[in-house]
């Protein structure tokens, strides 16, 4: 009966009909192989329907890991005085992102902590508005700013100087776990900000943490929100723990098929949307079984010896180059995949504005 039940969601899923919450959580309880092989092909036929067999690659610039914030979580938490710390100059930004836009990526995605040094002064912003500017002047590729919660002001001015993307993860639909995770941070303000950068006309980025307590009703009820928002990419990348946090010692079981699952459930349940494989956890050797299990964005590439950190795993990959398309290419060649090409990628961007 079970795998009757399986067989109606998939067929359902192909011919798009709308996947309901308890369809997700069939879905979720999926642990065999042969289960999930069934639910990665309908994924990859679904992707191939809205993207061919094309790939977009945004190129990572972590240019500040200071936080005002004490997320649970993260490494870059306040309370972590023990890790070092850097805050990125102009020159450095600019730099870093040149290398990026020459090796061939499609995106810039800026991110940054809350650094208190941009948020709590009259002219924090000013100069990444400048530099932003610049990057457009040069190339005019997109750019996906995750700067955390700012003020409705700055998303204009954001906005006017030519950033396409705004991304504000919250990480969990639970309300519960998310004053957990997120301590004495507003789960309204946050999704609030999100959906009026929306209604301004970016196109949003939505991101879920799995393996943090969330249980599979979290799980659909997240995937749910983010279609419900009209999130125009969705994320999901599993919890690695990190020293010197509260979260320090967590236990995750089978958290890597775990994102393997909800990354093939969301393309399900949104077809035709951007869906991330991070090289923020496994790097280089878990990017191709997310790419399998559906995902058509490849994130957090970063050029070596840029002295930029990841966010899950800070420095995995990096240094030594893995993290770079001329190391990507041909884990794409091996499953038939390749890169798309730039009008490819704003051509995508400009028809899902004009939604």
């Amino acid at each position: 009966m079970q795998n009757l039940l399986l067989d109606e969601i998939l067929e359902k899923a192909k011919h798009q009909s709308p996947i309901t919450r308890k369809d997700i959580l069939r879905l979720l309880e999926i642990t065999t192989e042969d289960e999930f092989n069934k639910l990665s092909l309908v994924a990859q036929t679904l992707r191939h329907e809205y993207f061919q067999n094309k790939i977009f690659l945004y190129g990572f610039v972590y240019f500040s890991t200071h936080c005002r914030n004490d997320c649970t979580f993260c490494l870059y938490r306040k309370s972590n005085i023990n890790y070092p710390r850097y805050r990125k100059n102009r020159e450095e930004i600019l730099s870093t992102a040149q290398k990026l836009m020459d090796s061939g990526v499609h995106l810039l995605d800026l991110t940054m902590g809350e650094d208190p040094l941009y948020h709590n002064t009259k002219q924090g912003f000013s100069e990444l508005l400048q530099i932003i500017k610049e990057v457009k002047l040069e190339s005019n590729i997109p750019i996906m700013l995750s700067p955390g919660v700012i003020s409705q002001e700055l998303l204009w001015k954001f906005k006017e100087a030519g950033v396409e993307w705004y991304a504000c993860y919250q990480e969990t639909h639970n309300r519960s776990l998310y004053n957990r995770l997120r301590i004495e941070q507003s789960y309204d303000e946050r999704m609030n900000r999100k959906c009026m950068a929306k209604e301004m006309g970016y196109l949003i980025e939505e991101g879920l943490l799995a393996g943090v307590g969330d249980t599979n009703e979290d799980i659909a009820d997240s995937i749910l929100m983010m279609k419900k928002i009209g999130a125009d990419q969705v994320r999901v990348m599993s919890f690695v723990p990190q020293e010197n946090t509260p979260l320090s010692n967590w236990e995750i079981p089978n958290s890597h098929f775990r994102e393997l699952l909800i990354i093939a459930v969301m393309r399900l349940v949104m077809p035709d949307r951007l869906i991330p494989a991070s090289l923020d956890v496994d790097g280089l050797s878990g990017l191709e079984q997310r790419l399998n299990a559906g995902a058509n964005v490849i994130t957090s590439i970063i050029p070596p010896s840029s002295g930029l950190a990841g966010v899950s795993n800070s420095t995995l990959d990096i240094d030594d180059g893995n993290r770079s398309i001329e190391k990507i290419i041909p884990v794409l060649k091996n499953i038939h995949l390749e890169p798309a090409t730039r009008q490819k990628y704003q051509a995508w961007v400009k028809s899902r504005k004009n939604l």
